[in-house]
């Protein structure tokens, strides 16, 4: 272990310089002081880091959740969100005690990326307006509407200009980014895109003695802690609130598991316990709701950085932790000196990663269906909210299971002038009847039909039903009907198939 505290440290530096401007920007996303951001980056560091059941995943205010924190705040104020994130972290941390971190990766690929897409375009549509020096709206479409008016008062012909400055310097982060994720050269490629594209901006904004807003921090981090107090506790009496800590902590559950086993392809060293890494989140959350915090959750973009720094242990993270609250006490005055509109020009560039079209493009390979669901996910969050899309998209992929259970395919082959097979291929339910029966409806009753259950995974007691009575009548017209029982036996539900009747319908003919 105290081999790796040298490449351990080095890495930590990375990610704190990764951390620090995503931090700052995510809380601003979310309708929230840049303070409280780093607030969560530095429990996410000094207490998750030290508990995680990943090692070298790093935590942290997630975009993936600022357009959720965003609605809580609009709608229920900031003193409504500790509360929520305390119950939100407990339920994490009792299905981490329940060894259920597996079951929180049970998620369909195609809703995973439609959220994905969906809160990035909900961060961008957003961002444009801050890098306007511009207040966002409340939803999706609302910023997209408003935004070729926001836009015009921006240009001088049509505006007054006041909101080109500020603009500019969002435009100017978001290319730096692009070009150092292009063009940097392999031996500074660690240095971060996104910390050298605020500095390159703030030192623009002050050459240039621009009048923009700025990160607003307090002198002292304990002035930005808004302790959780009995009276706000007694604001999880409101259904909504229940109802957005179990999205909370579901969405945020998700993102972090899916994110440690992506860390885990990224390294050869320990694997995840996806259940202590559960509990662990829920700690960093209660704490975060006791502080008044954001929320956490395991971040790809950081933990990545970490494992490409050289990251041995969790030891890296702890470091960042405790570099972002050093920067934080001894060095407020150069974090109030970035342009909150470069910030955003972080974000704006983040969210765009977030619309990942090669996912989409994977997603083809597995039929119309998937790429169905990731679009109307997508859409669904953008036209209403994080809730009703995900929503939307677990009931489209049930739907889709739900279809896919339930088709079959039937067919009918002679063999000779009286006899013929029944052939049964998928499952056959209730909702298979009418089919069913009009294919028996057109075999002649005096036909001995055999029907094979190879190819069959499932048959429920209508549709059996249903093959029985055209036994009986074809028993009365000289033909018959021939079921294997042995296999019956294994596809019915059930196992009175004995005693209801089937004897007949298995050895007649």
């Amino acid at each position: 272990m105290n081999a790796s505290l040298p490449r351990d440290a080095l890495a930590s530096v990375v990610v704190f310089l990764v951390a620090l401007p995503l931090c700052m920007g995510i809380a601003i996303a979310s309708g929230m002081p840049p303070a409280k951001g780093l607030i969560t980056g530095i429990v996410g560091g000094l207490v998750v880091g030290w508990l995680a059941g990943s090692p070298l995943q790093v935590s942290g205010p997630a975009a993936g959740l600022a357009v959720l924190v965003f609605e809580l705040v609009r709608t229920h104020g900031m003193v409504a969100l500790g509360p929520i994130l305390l119950l939100a972290g407990a339920i994490q941390f009792g299905a981490g005690l329940l060894r259920l971190g597996g079951w929180f990766r049970v998620t369909a690929p195609a809703v995973v990326s439609g959220m994905l897409a969906g809160i990035g375009i909900l961060i961008v549509l957003s961002q444009l307006h801050v890098m306007l020096d511009a207040s966002p709206l409340p939803s999706g479409i609302a910023n997209l509407l408003a935004f070729p008016q926001a836009l015009g008062e921006a240009l001088p012909l049509a505006g007054d200009g006041a909101s080109l400055d500020a603009a500019s310097i969002g435009l100017l982060t978001i290319a730096v980014m692009w070009g150092w994720a292009r063009f940097a050269p392999a031996p500074v490629r660690l240095v971060p895109g996104a910390l050298l594209a605020v500095t390159v901006a703030t030192l623009a904004s002050l050459a240039l003695d621009l009048d923009l807003a700025r990160v607003s921090l307090p002198d002292n981090l304990g002035e930005a802690i808004d302790w959780i107090t009995p009276q706000s506790l007694t604001a999880l009496a409101d259904p909504t609130l229940l109802v957005a800590a179990l999205a909370l902590a579901f969405i945020a559950s998700a993102e972090t598991l899916l994110s440690a086993a992506a860390v885990d392809r990224m390294h050869s060293g320990p694997r995840s316990d996806f259940d202590r890494e559960l509990s662990a989140q829920g700690i960093g959350n209660m704490l975060c709701g006791i502080l008044g915090a954001l929320p956490m959750t395991g971040v790809i973009v950081r933990s990545s950085a970490n494992v490409q720094a050289g990251a041995r242990s969790r030891f890296s993270a702890i470091f960042h932790g405790a570099w972002l609250l050093g920067f934080v006490l001894l060095l407020p005055g150069v974090l109030q000196s970035i342009p909150i509109a470069s910030l955003a020009g972080v974000l704006v560039f983040t969210g765009c990663k977030l619309v990942d079209l090669k996912a989409l493009r994977g997603l083809r390979r597995y039929g119309r269906m998937p790429v169905a669901i990731y679009l109307i996910t997508t859409l669904m969050i953008v036209a209403t909210d994080l809730l009703t899309g995900v929503l939307t998209g677990f009931a489209l992929t049930l739907v889709k299971l739900a279809w896919g259970a339930s088709r079959l395919k039937i067919s009918v082959r002679p063999h000779g002038e009286r006899e013929a097979e029944l052939r049964l291929a998928g499952t056959a339910t209730f909702l298979q009847v009418p089919r069913l029966a009009r294919t028996l409806a057109r075999i002649a009753p005096d036909t001995h039909l055999r029907v094979p259950l190879d190819r069959l995974t499932y048959i429920d007691h209508a549709c059996l039903e249903l093959l029985e009575d055209w036994g009986r009548s074809a028993t009365l017209a000289g033909g018959s009907l021939t079921i294997p029982p042995r296999a019956l036996q294994r596809r019915l539900e059930g196992r009175g198939w004995q005693r209801a009747g089937l004897g007949t319908a298995r050895s007649a003919g």
